[in-house]
Formats: C-alpha cells, structure tokens, sequence
C-alpha cells in the first residue's frame, strides 16, 4: 500500500517539478536580460519630441508704426564699426527667404521658414539661413507652420526699410544740375530718461553717412554722444545747444555793451565737453520784436565776438511769425545779414516755426511755418547772400501733436520745403523729453515719432539747386498738406 502511494506521488509530483525547473530558468534568463539593459542601454528609436509651440502675438498690440524697441534694434557697443555691421546698410545683399514676407502658400512649402522676433536674437542674415538639403515637415500633429494668429501677426509686422542708394542718386541729380538734399527734420531734446529713443536713432544715422539734426537745451549729453560720433564718421550732423539761464540780453543798456556783457556770461556757461568749432551756440530766445532795431545792433556786435573766439553762433531765435518782414530791411539788420552771409559757417539766424494749431501744420502759411521766405526776400533784394539758418523749434503746439499719421505727413511736406533751400540746415521737432521736471502729454507723443522719423531719413532725399542758382521763394510751389 506503500510503494502505491510513493508512486502515484511520483506521478503527480514529476510535472510539477519539471514546470518549477522551467519557471526557475525563465526566471533566471529575464533577470539576466533586465540587468544588462540596465547596464549597458541601447539607442533610442523613436523621433524627438515635438517642438513647443510659441505664444501666439499680440496681435491688437501692433500699431501703424514700429515701437521704439521693436523696429530698430540697438546696436550691442556703440563703436562706429559696430554700429556699421549691426545695421544693414544699402549695399547688403537681402536673404533668400525674407522672413517678413510670408505668404500663406509658404506654409506649405518644404522650406524652413523662420519668423524672427525683431529686437531680439541673432542677425537678419544669421536668421535667414537656410541649410542646403531642405528639412523634412514634422508629422501632421506636429506642424510647424503658423496658426490663424500668428499668420496675421507677422503680417502686421512693420516693413522693413529699404535704405535710399545715396549715392546713385546724387549721380542722377547732378547730371540734371541739382544736388542731393537728405531729410532736414530733426529733434529737440530736454531731459531724457534715457537714450532707448534717441542714441539708437544717431548711432544708425551717422553709421550710414546720413546727417542729422540735433537741437538740446540744458543737457550737452546728446550733442557730446554727436559730437563723438561725428569726429570719427566725419558726417556733417548739425548740432544746436542753448541754455536758458539768459534767454534774453538786459535791454536797458546800450546795445553794444549789452552785447559784450551777455557774451561773456554765455561763453561762462557752454559746456566745455562740447566743440563750439561744431557745435552752434543759439544764446536768444523769442525776443522782443519791438526792438528788432536795438536787437540788430547787439547781434551785430555778438557776432564779431563770436568769430574772434572760434565760435559757431546762431542769433535771435525769433518766435514763430516774427520779426515783421520789414525788419530784416533796416540799415544794421542788413550789415548783419552780409556778415552772416560772408561767414555762413559760423554765424546764423535762429528762428523758430510753429503752426500754432495740432489740426493744420499750414495755417496761414509761409506767415508761420515758412517765414524764413520773408528773410531770404529780403537778402535777395539787397544783393546779399542767403544767410544760415538754423529752424531750432518746429511743430505744432507748446503741448500737443497730431494723431501719428497726420503728423508724419506734416513732416514729410516739412522736409520737402526745407530740402529746397541748401541755406537751411535744418529744424528740430518740439519736443522730446522732459519740460519743467514733467513729462507732458506732448513729450510722450514724440517718443512714438523717433523710429518714423529715423525711417524717413534711411529711406527718402530731396533735391535743391547747384549754387548760384537758386531757388524759387514762391511759397504756391510748396503747397502744405489739405488737413
């Protein structure tokens, strides 16, 4: 009964012990495979993950006109040389594919394309390159194409400028027996925050050959930054400075002492950073015209002082719409103007030109914007030569400008009317920067003008006559903009 049991034992128990020994020896060969995976792993084959997708613009955000930081990127140092190789210039070659003219066919295409954030990251050439096989699309889940949004916001994105041939075009004007007038239109700056505004708009005028001009009261740092620039460059830039410490001479003295007395407190308050052989020195500020007579006196004298001591100097600053036109015509108003005119280097009239009215830039004009056509009249009919004249504040009103568009055609018909004239060497926009410690509403509306202003600069010129010719003082040739 014994043997009986041990064998049917055996018989149950021997497939149980050979399943056990097969279990054992799966066991043993996963545990083996598991460490050397673990030990030594093999590559991977799947795709990299797909990339994430970027935040979607703004698209409400992007007005009419690039923003101060988006539409012209500082340059990283402000060497010449840098500046030069930070913005393209008009000889540069443009990329093959222009990142900010996709079209919606070219998100079907098998190119890369990239979208540059403009103000950041590398160059337009460093973005713009392609590699020379095309790169395959990711999957259908994974495109890399824009969305609706950001489709619509690139298309929003400001064009870029294409800078003016300069050259060429001075060739084509002096074969019609005219020269080349670059945009005359400038700033007046006070006290700035900071230079995000303004040392971007110099550094990229003056590193294309492109003069600018400058007006600064009671701040010499801008002027000093252009003044700096303009020695290395040697571009032409005409810079202004005025302190009003002394806007107007003691009128209770002769006018030949007062000359004397003034000029000395004026020369004892330039700053001595800047060059008065390159900088002008405007030391009058809207004058009593009732006494053009006694002011023609103490000018003439301030002049010769000016020319004994090496400085460029600037009289009057007449407010807009003065001086009456027959002042330009008496006896010593008209040794002054011959003086001016043997020296057009050194000395100039200083005016000012305002609308008075945001709504109409032209208004009774040239009695406001345009008055310098009564002084050059009245040289021509004296035998003398049109005098330098510097327009040192130019706009609209104390506190306010036109809505952007209106302002920037004001501007542009502004420019157009002093290109004519070689004798006007420019006129500085009121204003940018602090007035009285505040900043108005003005102040803030001229901030978002800078870049437009910069932009008409790279990529417009003018035209004016080959001395002697001359050109016309009609004032119908120059008609102001229909507001």
């Amino acid at each position: 009964m014994n043997k009986i049991i041990i064998n049917h034992y055996r018989l149950k128990f021997r497939p149980r012990y050979f399943l056990a020994v097969a279990l054992v020896l799966v066991s043993a060969s996963l545990v083996a495979c598991l460490g050397e995976t673990a030990s030594e792993p093999t590559p991977a084959g799947t795709l990299p993950p797909p990339p994430v997708a970027t935040e979607a613009m703004d698209v409400a955000a992007l007005g009419a006109y690039p923003p101060p930081d988006a539409a012209y990127p500082p340059p990283t140092v402000e060497t010449v040389g840098d500046i030069a190789s930070a913005y393209p210039v008009a000889t540069r070659q443009p990329a093959t594919i222009d990142p900010l003219a996709a079209s919606p066919e070219a998100a079907t295409r098998n190119d890369a394309v990239y979208f540059p954030i403009i103000g950041e990251g590398p160059t337009m050439e460093e973005t713009a390159t392609i590699p020379p096989a095309p790169t395959p699309l990711p999957t259908a889940t994974t495109a890399s194409y824009p969305s609706p949004t950001e489709a619509a916001a690139i298309a929003a994105l400001p064009t870029p400028i294409n800078v003016v041939d300069f050259a060429a075009a001075r060739r084509s004007l002096a074969g019609q027996g005219r020269q080349l007038a670059y945009n005359k239109i400038g700033l007046h700056v006070t006290f700035l925050e900071d230079g995000d505004e303004l040392d971007p708009y110099m550094q990229r005028l003056d590193a294309e050959s492109i003069p600018f001009f400058l007006k600064s009261v009671d701040n010499a740092e801008p002027l000093y930054k252009a003044q700096e620039l303009m020695k290395v460059s040697g571009v032409p830039h005409t810079l202004v400075y005025r302190s009003t410490k002394y806007d107007v001479p003691d009128y209770d003295l002769d006018p030949v002492t007062a000359a004397e007395q003034y000029w000395e407190l004026e020369k004892a308050i330039w700053p001595p950073e800047l060059d008065p052989g390159l900088i002008w020195f405007e030391t009058m500020n809207e004058l009593d015209k009732n006494r053009s007579e006694w002011l023609a006196q103490f000018a003439l004298r301030t002049a010769e002082l000016a020319l004994r001591d090496g400085y460029r100097w600037a009289a009057f600053g007449w407010a807009s719409g003065e001086p009456e036109p027959s002042d330009w015509e008496s006896p010593v108003m008209l040794e002054l103007l011959r003086l001016i005119g043997e020296h057009p280097d050194q000395l100039a009239i200083a005016l000012h030109e305002y609308s008075y009215l945001t709504e109409d830039i032209g208004d009774e004009y040239p009695h406001k914007v345009g008055r310098f056509l009564d002084l050059f009249a009245a040289a021509d009919r004296h035998g003398i030569p049109r005098p330098t004249v510097l327009i040192t504040e130019w706009g609209w009103t104390y506190n306010n400008i036109p809505p952007e568009p209106d302002a920037m055609e004001d501007i542009a018909w502004a420019a157009r009317l002093y290109g004519a004239f070689p004798e006007v060497k420019g006129a500085a926009i009121w204003n940018l920067g602090r007035l009285d410690d505040k900043l108005l509403p003005l102040n803030t509306q001229m901030q978002g003008l800078v870049d437009n202003l910069l932009a008409m600069s790279l990529d417009s010129y003018f035209s004016a006559p080959i001395p002697p010719e001359q050109t016309s003082l009609d004032p119908s040739l120059f008609p102001p903009p229909d507001n």
